[in-house]
């Protein structure tokens, strides 16, 4: 966990004297995400005072920061339990700023955790449209809730105007409710994203086991392994780890020093240090496997957790998802083969990088399937987040 920093007593005034939209997003990718959107509402409506509870980028967007949320974090219980007093002081103080000032419009991005609670919390101030209030607010980035708590739909519902939805089934999700929930096109594809990762036939395998300890320590001794075993038959390729710093790497390099020479030729990379190109990838589930799969690297899905976290999870989502990969999801087939618990092993694993690199087939289909996803994923005309949030402005 991270220093937490000092909350004001009070977050400064709006600087036009009132305020037209606030937009809340937590971690650098809702910063991300979220000045894309304001960047593009200021375009179209140059006179919008918009303050934010976000990040820099969301300030060089334009928006007045009121507090920046992507400088800490929390993660494990009893980093969280030790958080609470942060967070409720954090969350108190954002609430009072929203009453005293009455934006017109609230748009929350992402961050689900604090989110929704903030989103019921101007309903029962009743401040929000859903509350009898007339600030609209709404929620863009769907949480994942064809995955994992689906009733939540139903508490949303009442406490939001609408759902701006990154993937073209979630809309879908919401029909039984009442919510306006849009298909807005997913970030990853907006005109200008710049994806960190490109194919390059020459360039290394990438082994991206995940943003957090807990599945590091799960799934990096597999692709350790598997690398291994590949370059039994590739001595001139080497392999990348990509990762966000701090524990994640202090346990990825632990793991290099315990395997000796097995990890020879694995070279460990801050995520940030800017575009990488790479021939394969065997990656975890989550966003990191998209941008592997937009990026037209052919590759594997892999995954690997406790024996009872898994049994208990494949039990919540059964029938409701059929591959753990989001590209694979999206395009309703295995076009990323999926290495899950006991498959992710490195017999199979080295085998698999083998024909990702020597096979040409593997590379086009990798290429025409990540031209699909461009497509699903691109927003219908006129119904850009900026757009879908601009109609809450007008009603």
């Amino acid at each position: 966990m991270s220093a937490f920093p000092a909350i004001p007593g009070a977050f400064e005034r709006p600087r036009a004297g009132e305020v037209d939209v606030l937009v809340v997003a937590g971690e650098h990718s809702g910063d991300q995400h979220a000045a894309k959107l304001v960047a593009d509402l200021r375009a179209a409506h140059p006179r919008l005072r918009i303050a934010a509870f976000g990040g820099p980028r969301l300030r060089e967007a334009g928006a007045q920061l009121l507090f920046d949320m992507t400088g800490f974090s929390a993660v494990g219980i009893v980093e969280i339990l030790a958080a609470y007093p942060f967070y409720r002081k954090l969350f108190d103080r954002m609430v009072a700023w929203t009453l005293r000032w009455k934006p017109r419009l609230v748009i929350l991005v992402d961050y689900p955790g604090l989110n929704l609670r903030l989103a019921d919390r101007l309903r029962r101030a009743g401040l929000s449209r859903a509350g009898g209030g007339e600030t609209a607010v709404i929620q863009y980035v769907s949480p994942q809730l064809w995955a994992w708590k689906p009733k939540r739909r139903f508490s949303m519902a009442s406490d939001l105007d609408g759902v701006g939805a990154i993937f073209p089934f979630e809309p879908e999700v919401y029909a039984d409710t009442g919510l306006a929930a849009s298909f807005v096109g997913h970030p990853f594809v907006e005109a200008g994203h710049a994806s960190p990762l490109r194919h390059d036939p020459d360039g290394p395998v990438l082994l991206l086991p995940g943003s957090r300890p807990k599945p590091v320590r799960k799934i990096f001794p597999s692709l350790v392994e598997a690398f291994a075993r590949f370059r039994r038959t590739h001595p001139g390729r080497r392999a990348l780890v990509l990762h966000t710093g701090g524990e994640v790497h202090a346990e990825l390099y632990r793991f290099c020093a315990e395997y000796g020479d097995a990890a020879k030729g694995i070279d460990l990379r801050p995520v940030s240090e800017g575009p990488v190109g790479a021939c394969a990838a065997l990656v975890s589930s989550g966003t990191m496997s998209l941008t592997v799969a937009l990026a037209g690297i052919p590759g594997a899905v892999v995954y690997r957790a406790n024996p009872l976290t898994w049994i208990v999870g494949r039990r919540l989502i059964a029938g409701r998802v059929d591959h753990l990969g989001i590209a694979n999801i999206l395009l309703k087939r295995p076009a990323w083969p999926e290495y899950l618990q006991s498959a992710c092993e490195p017999r199979a694993l080295a085998a698999r990088l083998t024909a990702c690199v020597d096979d040409p087939a593997a590379r086009a289909t990798a290429a025409a399937d990540a031209a699909e996803l461009h497509a699903v994923l691109s927003a219908r005309s006129g119904s850009t987040p900026a757009e879908w949030a601009a109609t809450f402005l007008r009603a």
